[in-house]
Formats: structure tokens, C-alpha cells, sequence
């Protein structure tokens, strides 16, 4: 959004702020319309989603209302609410331009993101604001009220994947969890590694030491990791400093022998058996993968698994 509007063009943004019965759309789905045409995000799919990006663009190219809401019914007799959908819910939208005006608002908003702290973002009929910080602030109530309408949500940086080793399983791995909307960040301890230099999904490639690796990981509450690396000397000096974080995915690859030999070497020293229970390892879900990008899939529906267990 921000670089769209930095550019020039004005852009509506779609936000699902209710969801009643069955529909294919969840709370806080988004996307964004440009005046140039061009869509980022999903509300849903399918012949709703199509619609609501026409009127979007009919909104932008006659300078219409900066804000209201748009309710989709899943039914063929709702008239001019029909979503060209038949599965029996429904899901009600905020619009809401942006455009130059709103330029240091969401350069706020991204700086937030970026370096972690997060805020609330408010929409409603009167406007937008953004509260910096995530703590002591609670979400309101959502209201469809057609001229008292709100909207607040929690804006947490952006979701990581950490994987430790740049061999041949980092680049598919790269390659699914960027596809699944994480940022990548792949690490390893080895100069011109090939495989790196190959790795043309991550977001970020970086040479590191692994013995201070709990220095790359900042904000830990929105971290999944995944070690892999090229021997068990490093996967276990890795994991002795990640199993004190409080992340939201912590996996090691590897036989259910090394897993068992490196566990016993962190008991020797002092880490719990509690710890260690919440470690993934062997990771991934077992659908007997063999292949490099097998193994990424298995591992990655792990993360997936134990990302949506948590709504």
C-alpha cells in the first residue's frame, strides 16, 4: 500500500469485519485496490471477491465516499447484497481510501511493523488512527451499524520463519513458507555457500555465528524456527540457545537417534525435560517425504498445523 501511494495512485482497502455462517472469507481478511487496476490480498475469492474489487474501482475512479460498508450474502435471492455465492453465510466489508494524505500514517504503520512493536489499527465512519504498541490495548467490540460502524485490530509484525542452515532443503523450504505469506530469513555459518547463493526466496540471506545465534531471533513471539544445519554439533548449539525463547514453532531435523543423543546432551546441561518436550523433532508431519521439497512440505504443514491451532 505504501509504496502504491507513495507513487501517486489512491487505493481502497477491504477489510472483513464480520462473518456469519459459512462463507469462505474470515475476520480480518483484506485486500487492497489500486486506481491503477492492481489488487494485493483476498477477501474470499470467487465471484464476491471479483465484485467488490469493480466496486472498489468504480469507487476510486469517481472519487467517491472515503468510507462505509458492504454486506455479502451467500444466497441467490439477496438482491443487490448477492455475493454470486451459494454456501449460506454471509461476510460484511469496510472500504476505506487511502491515499496521500494518509502518507505519514502508514509510514508509521510499516516503521511499527518493521522493527516490532506493532499497534491498533481503528477504522470506522469518522476515520482511521493508529496507537502505536500492542500493550493495555484491548480490541473494541466490532459494529455494523450502517452510520456507526468500527473496526479495530491488532497489527503484529510480521509473522518469521527462521531457518537455521543454508543447504539443499533451505531453498524449497524458502520457497513453500514465502508462498504460505512468511517473511524467510535463511542463516548459516559457512562462507559462498552455493545453496545460498542459489536461495532466490528468502527474504534475507545472512552469514552468522552460530554461537550467537539467539542474537538473530528479536522478537521471538512471532518466530517460527527450523534448524537444519550441516551437522549435529550445530544443531544442538543452536537449539541449547532457542529453547529458552517463547516462540511460536521450534523444530530440529534429524533421526529419532540423533534427537534422542542431542537431548540427552542438553539434560547434562540443565535443560529441562519440559523444554525439551515443546521442540518439534524429528520435525515435520510424517507423509514419508524423502525428496528435498517433500521434506520442506512436511515441514512446513507442521508449521501451518501449529500456527492455526492457536485461533
Amino acid at each position: 500500500m505504501l509504496g502504491k501511494i507513495e507513487a501517486g495512485f489512491r487505493l481502497i482497502l477491504v477489510v472483513v469485519i464480520e462473518v456469519r455462517g459459512s462463507s469462505p472469507g474470515k475476520k480480518g481478511f483484506k485486500m487492497a485496490v489500486s486506481s491503477d487496476g492492481e489488487s494485493y490480498g483476498s477477501i474470499g475469492g470467487g465471484p464476491m471477491e471479483y465484485q467488490l474489487k469493480e466496486l472498489a474501482l468504480k469507487e476510486l475512479h469517481s472519487n467517491g465516499k472515503r468510507a462505509f460498508l458492504k454486506n455479502q450474502i451467500h444466497a441467490a435471492d439477496a438482491g443487490e447484497d448477492a455475493s454470486g455465492l451459494i454456501c449460506a453465510g454471509s461476510q460484511n466489508h469496510t472500504f476505506f481510501v487511502f491515499d496521500k494524505e494518509n502518507l505519514n500514517l502508514l509510514r508509521t504503520i510499516h516503521t511499527s511493523i518493521e522493527r516490532g512493536t506493532g499497534g491498533l489499527l481503528s477504522l470506522s465512519a469518522g476515520g482511521v488512527s493508529f496507537t502505536e504498541g500492542l500493550a493495555g490495548l484491548p480490541v473494541k467490540e466490532t459494529s455494523t451499524e450502517p452510520e456507526n460502524w468500527h473496526y479495530e485490530e491488532h497489527l503484529t509484525p510480521v509473522e518469521t520463519v527462521f531457518i537455521f542452515g543454508g543447504g539443499h532443503i533451505s531453498i524449497p523450504m524458502s520457497e513453500v513458507c514465502r508462498m504460505l505469506g512468511f517473511r524467510v530469513i535463511v542463516l548459516d555459518d559457512r562462507e559462498n555457500l552455493p545453496t545460498m547463493e542459489e536461495n532466490v526466496f528468502a527474504h534475507q540471506k545472512r552469514h552468522i555465528d552460530y554461537n550467537k545465534a539467539i542474537e538473530e531471533i528479536p522478537f521471538p513471539q512471532t518466530a517460527y524456527v527450523v534448524i537444519m544445519t550441516v551437522s549435529h554439533a550445530s544443531d544442538q548449539l543452536i537449539l541449547s540457545q532457542m529453547v529458552h525463547l517463547p516462540l511460536k514453532y521450534l523444530g530440529m531435523i534429524g533421526s529419532r537417534n540423533k534427537v534422542k543423543t542431542i537431548f540427552e546432551n542438553l539434560r547434562v546441561q540443565g535443560i529441562s525435560d519440559e523444554r525439551l518436550q515443546e521442540v518439534h523433532s524429528p520435525m515435520g508431519i510424517p507423509i514419508k517425504s524423502e525428496t528435498p521439497a517433500e521434506i520442506a512440505v512436511s515441514i512446513a504443514a507442521e508449521v501451518i498445523q501449529v500456527k492455526n491451532a492457536e485461533r
